[in-house]
Order: C-alpha cells, then sequence, then structure tokens
C-alpha cells in the first residue's frame, strides 16, 4: 500500500510540473501575440525570424557546434 501512495504522489508531482510548464508557455506565447500586433500590426514574420536566429544562438553558444539539430 506504501508503494502505492508513493507511486501516486509521484505521478501528482510530475503532473503538476507539466501542467506549471504549460501554463507558463502559454503566458509566453500570448504575450508573444501581443508584441506582433502592438508593434508589428499582427504579422508574425519578424518575431518569428527573430526567435529563429535567437533559437539557433542558443544551441550553438554552448558546444560552438550545432550537432543538436542534427536529430532533426
Amino acid at each position: 500500500m506504501d508503494k502505492k501512495i508513493k507511486t501516486l504522489r509521484h505521478f501528482a508531482k510530475d503532473i503538476s510540473i507539466v501542467l506549471g510548464l504549460v501554463l507558463i508557455w502559454r503566458g509566453i506565447w500570448h504575450a508573444l501575440d501581443d508584441i506582433d500586433k502592438w508593434f508589428f500590426g499582427g504579422s508574425h514574420f519578424w518575431t518569428s525570424l527573430a526567435g529563429i536566429v535567437l533559437g539557433l544562438l542558443i544551441l550553438y553558444l554552448p558546444d560552438k557546434d550545432l550537432k543538436e539539430i542534427e536529430k532533426l
């Protein structure tokens, strides 16, 4: 019985972490949509381009390579 309770607690903790991350991502997503509306008239082109460049930099800088992208 004790093992079932530990498993249930572990599952509940994992679900709460996932839920928290999803809600944070949702908030960031909506904030970026608002930035697109305010500064670029709703066009996602410039912020998408900036996101791609920033993402590539984040992947490149630690190791000075883009091997993480090879898995795609």
